[in-house]
């Protein structure tokens, strides 16, 4: 499927509608070169309508997720586009390492995928079962809702 240009790039603010009635707010840090695959950052709290999005909070420390997700909530217009994140620097949004997991084995691996395209792993290296990182599978937009409205309440 070739795809029209894309309404969102790195650095893109967006708002997603929660399950059951509000807003969460997130950061596009990285993406395929022709989109589908993202990486982003979100955050709360839970916004309760879109009168008054403020980006003054949002730092990736300071984020309740992190993950690779799916484009669809962006490209079909369901998660609202609010433009480009004010000064935003790519390098004080990282990729991280993240992790995949066997949980029958409690084996687990640390995965670097690249910086340039999170759809592409570069290496996986065992690592403790018990890390902090994020999970390495990717979130269709509906996860990232249900998700999202978990961590938010």
């Amino acid at each position: 499927m070739v795809r029209e240009v894309l309404p969102y790039s790195e650095g893109t603010f967006f708002v997603l509608p929660l399950q059951h009635g509000g807003f969460a707010r997130g950061v596009v840090a990285r993406m395929a070169p022709q989109g589908a695959v993202l990486y982003g950052y979100f955050f709360g709290p839970k916004l309760q309508s879109l009168d008054h999005v403020s980006t003054d909070d949002l730092q990736p420390e300071t984020a309740v997720a992190q993950m690779i997700f799916g484009d669809l909530g962006l490209i079909k217009g369901e998660w609202g586009i609010l433009g480009p994140l004010p000064d935003w620097k790519r390098s004080d949004w990282p990729m991280p390492d993240l992790v995949r997991r066997d949980p029958i084995g409690r084996r687990a691996w640390r995965v670097r995928r690249s910086d340039r395209n999170p759809s592409i792993i570069e290496s996986e290296t065992p690592t403790p079962f018990e890390t902090n990182l994020p999970p390495n599978y990717s979130w269709g937009y509906g996860a990232v809702q249900a998700k999202l409205t978990k961590l938010l309440g």
